[in-house]
């Protein structure tokens, strides 16, 4: 076997040891904590993050650690585990289905490995930018030419409004023929898995957007920053299939 495989086996039985966690606190009744940034906090999110964080120290005790809730641990290590244990935790507390776990392995900064996880539904995405398995079988984007047929999505609103120039982003929901909020990793799951054309998300945090990147790339999607630059160095992911991607871009970025 060799090392990325190792990698790829480990990280399973990493999510899936996570999973049993997030499932016995999915649709209960919990406290919901807030952050400095005024995201939500559960304790699900935290004992995910805690188990992952012990099982690498315990197989890897070399290896780097970036989470989420705990933050940094031997950072600027060759290979660093980044662990997001709830991406979408305000859909977790609504009892939405719509989050899912996310991790990413580096190597020397760059995301070799890429891992999403639906705890419930058992969905299980592994990518190492060559290719991209959905539950042991190899998935691919939607070979999408035609910007009027295409499915738009996106985690927030809100955020673009916030963050990005709002005009050029209804501009391309114009263009495209459905546009949808139904974000946060969940998004790209579909993107990755063929059911949609475009993933949008404004801001993004490390720990949220260099786990898609092995993912998208394995399923043959081009995957930028919101500039259309390296997604690893941004702050913001756009991800769509090679045919539409630069169009996409240059609507976004389009100044009036």
């Amino acid at each position: 076997m060799n090392e990325l495989n190792e990698f790829k086996e480990f990280s399973t039985g990493l999510v899936k040891a996570g999973a049993e966690i997030i499932n016995k606190y999915f649709r209960q009744k919990i406290k919901v904590e807030h952050k400095k940034d005024k995201s939500p906090v559960t304790i699900a999110d935290r004992k995910a993050e805690e188990i992952m964080r012990n099982m690498i120290a315990n197989k890897f005790p070399g290896h780097g650690i970036i989470g989420e809730e705990f933050g940094k641990s031997n950072e600027n290590a060759e290979y660093v585990w980044v662990l997001d244990p709830i991406d979408g935790t305000k859909s977790f507390i609504c009892g939405a289905l719509s989050f899912g776990t996310l991790v990413a392995l580096l190597k020397n900064g760059e995301p070799v490995l890429g891992i999403f996880y639906q705890p419930v539904l058992g969905e299980l995405l592994i990518g190492d930018n060559q290719q991209t398995k959905i539950n042991g079988k190899k998935t691919s984007v939607k070979n999408s030419n035609n910007l009027s047929q295409a499915i738009l999505l996106t985690t927030d609103h809100l955020n673009i409004k916030k963050y990005r120039n709002e005009k050029s982003f209804n501009n391309l929901i114009s263009k495209v023929k459905l546009y949808r909020n139904w974000g946060d990793c969940y998004g790209y799951y579909l993107l990755a898995t063929g059911f949609a054309d475009i993933m949008i998300d404004p801001i993004m945090s490390p720990w949220d957007s260099l786990p898609l990147i092995p993912i998208i790339r394995g399923a043959g999607g081009v995957i930028t920053d919101y500039e259309g630059n390296d997604p690893v160095k941004g702050d913001s992911i756009v991800a769509a299939s090679k045919g539409i991607h630069s169009t996409v871009i240059n609507l976004l970025n389009f100044k009036s």
